[in-house]
């Protein structure tokens, strides 16, 4: 009977042993999965940063250029994805400002918006204008905040502003190409593009010039 007990006393601690063994891995491996993903969370947030601070740069570089150069064109200011800035986006109520630049790739979506088709800013046509959303301050995150007749202001290389109203905002889906190829030559017409995260859709901010 003694051996009995003492048989399953031993089985009881062996399992506990294992037991204890186990966790111990698991938290271990925890801790582990823990550290990398703060790594990675990390990386990430300067990576953004750097992006943001870049862009800062640019539209620092632009605006110096801009103001002491008698004679400006599309390539006034080239970066080393070599694209030109096209003008200067601002909107004072989500309080960005930044460089557009004249083309799109993703590279260059990740330092600041982009032109992807239309004509020059205060021109007749739909200027398309893509921005990230990463779900903060940056960028187009904030385009959901804007209202009807909030404005827009565009600046050119020669520093002309163009004054842009909202008249518009809404959703999409991602195979959607209305907002781009639907609009009036007669009108000088602004559309903002980002990415809603939630739904996958595509936010759209149509404005027009008061030109």
């Amino acid at each position: 009977m003694n051996q009995i007990l003492e048989t399953n006393l031993n089985n009881k601690k062996s399992n506990l042993k294992k037991l204890t063994i186990a966790l111990k891995f698991q938290l271990f491996f925890s801790i582990i999965l823990i550290i990398i993903i703060a790594i990675y969370a990390f990386f990430n947030i300067f990576r953004l940063y750097e992006k943001e601070k870049y862009s800062s740069k640019v539209l620092n570089n632009y605006n110096i250029t801009r103001l002491y150069s008698n004679l400006l064109s599309d390539e006034i200011l080239n970066t080393n994805q070599n694209s030109s800035i096209l003008g200067i986006i601002e909107i004072a109520k989500i309080n960005i400002c930044y460089p557009i630049f004249s083309n799109c790739s993703d590279e260059l979506l990740k330092i600041s918006p982009c032109k992807f088709y239309g004509p020059k800013p205060g021109q007749n046509g739909n200027l398309c204008i893509a921005g990230h959303n990463y779900d903060n301050d940056k960028f187009f995150s904030r385009l959901n905040n804007l209202d009807i007749h909030d404005e827009i202001i565009l600046y050119d290389n020669y520093n002309n502003k163009y004054s842009y109203y909202i008249y518009n905002i809404y959703e999409v889906k991602t195979d959607n190409l209305s907002p781009i190829y639907s609009y009036d030559d007669n009108y000088k017409q602004l559309t903002l593009i980002t990415c809603n995260n939630l739904n996958n859709n595509r936010i759209i901010v149509k404005a027009l010039c008061n030109k």
